[in-house]
This record gives C-alpha cells, structure tokens and sequence, in this order.
C-alpha cells in the first residue's frame, strides 16, 4: 500500500467513524420506535450488494456496539470506574481496564440476539449455519441496542446511593423487559405465524435464557451484574 492509498484509506475510515454521529441516534430511534420493521430491513439489506447494505442506517452489531460504548460512557460520566475493574478477585482480575470490560459487556449483550436468533432457527427448523443464522442474529440486534441501552442506564443507577435513583432504576428494568418481550411477542407470531400465547411463550423461553446467561456471566466475573 502506498502513501496516497493510506490516505484514501484513512479518509474513508475517519468519514465513516464521523457518520456514526449522525447514524447512531437516527438508527437508535428508529429501532425504538418501529422496532419490527427495522428487524425487517436488516434482513432485507442482507440480499444487497455490499456497498450498499444499511446505507440509510448502522448496520446492526455496529449499532449494538456503539450502544455498549454509549451505555459504558454513561456510567463513567455518573459514578466513574466501575467496581468491575478495581475488583482483582477471582475472574475479576482478568478485567484490567476499560477496554476489557466493554468487551465482556459487548459479548454479554450480544448474547441476546444470539439467543434470540438460535431460537428462531429452531422453532422454523432451519438448519442451524452460519449463513442461516446472519439474518435472524442482525434483525435482533435491531430489537436488542434499545433494550440495552435501558437496562444498562439502570443498572448505573442502581449504583448511586439515592432512594429516587434506585426507584427510577427498577421502573426501567420493569418497563425495558415488557417492551422488549413485546416486541418480541410480535416478532415470533409474524416469523413463526403462531397466534399471540405462542409468540408470547417463544419470547418468554428466550427471554429467561439470555437473562440466565447474563448473570451467569456477572455473577462468574464479579459476584454482581455487569
């Protein structure tokens, strides 16, 4: 590579970091407020060429992403350095900084849509690849980012000693968990076309099994949630 092919490069590269400001929000808000159908254009968009693949928003992982790096910005700027990374006992100690422990809260959310995905696969009895499993795993990760956007601001506050704080923290926990099996509610009926008590079921099943993960995974890093 020459010097002018890394500058093409680095303009590209600095270009699409740049547009994450402006993406960020407007994909965030729309897989807020029309969460289904976003689901529906990230699958869509993977049948495109791949220049033009989520032109018109963030592709779904990078939105989950940058959601944890919001969410982790969020608790720095309100408590400062999580407990996380002062603890060295145990697993703990392997969560040196703050790198580290972005990662493991990327790989805990992103089990989520995991979870979510793998379970669609199956009820549709789909043979379980990885070209199988892309579609279903982008189009949770739509229906994920908000979810964890929420339920990491409430775990944030549950850390500040405030009896408002603490209140408003387990308003979102219970407001985040209906929303989010709502939305998967109807996501199961129209994928699976179940009625309404099977949809609910299906997003119920996989709801408690990325929960369990989850605090599997907080419980076995640091005695608490991530």
């Amino acid at each position: 590579m020459n010097f002018f092919q890394f500058l093409k490069s680095l303009d590209d590269l600095l270009y699409e970091v740049v547009s994450w400001l402006v993406f960020y929000p407007v994909t965030l808000w729309r897989a807020l407020r029309r969460p289904l159908e976003m689901m529906d254009y990230a699958t869509s968009e993977l049948t495109t060429p791949d220049q033009q693949r989520f032109d018109e928003a963030l592709s779904p992982p990078i939105l989950l992403m940058l959601t944890v790096l919001v969410a982790h910005g969020f608790e720095l700027a309100l408590i400062g350095e999580s407990g996380i990374v002062a603890d060295k006992r145990g697993v703990a100690g392997l969560i040196s900084d703050d790198t580290s422990l972005i990662l493991l809260r990327l790989v805990a959310f992103a089990s989520f849509p995991l979870i979510f995905a793998v379970h669609t696969l199956r009820k549709q009895r789909v043979t379980l690849t990885r070209q199988s499993l892309e579609p279903a795993f982008f189009a949770q990760c739509y229906a994920n980012a908000p979810f964890a956007l929420i339920v990491s601001i409430a775990a944030t506050l549950t850390q500040v000693p405030n009896i408002w704080t603490v209140s408003a923290a387990l308003a979102l926990f219970g407001l985040s968990g209906i929303g989010f099996v709502a939305v998967e509610t109807m996501w199961f009926r129209k994928v699976l076309g179940v009625g309404v008590l099977r949809g609910f079921w299906n997003a119920v099943t996989a709801y408690a099994a990325a929960i369990a993960f989850m605090i599997a995974v907080g419980w076995l890093v640091a005695g608490e949630p991530l």
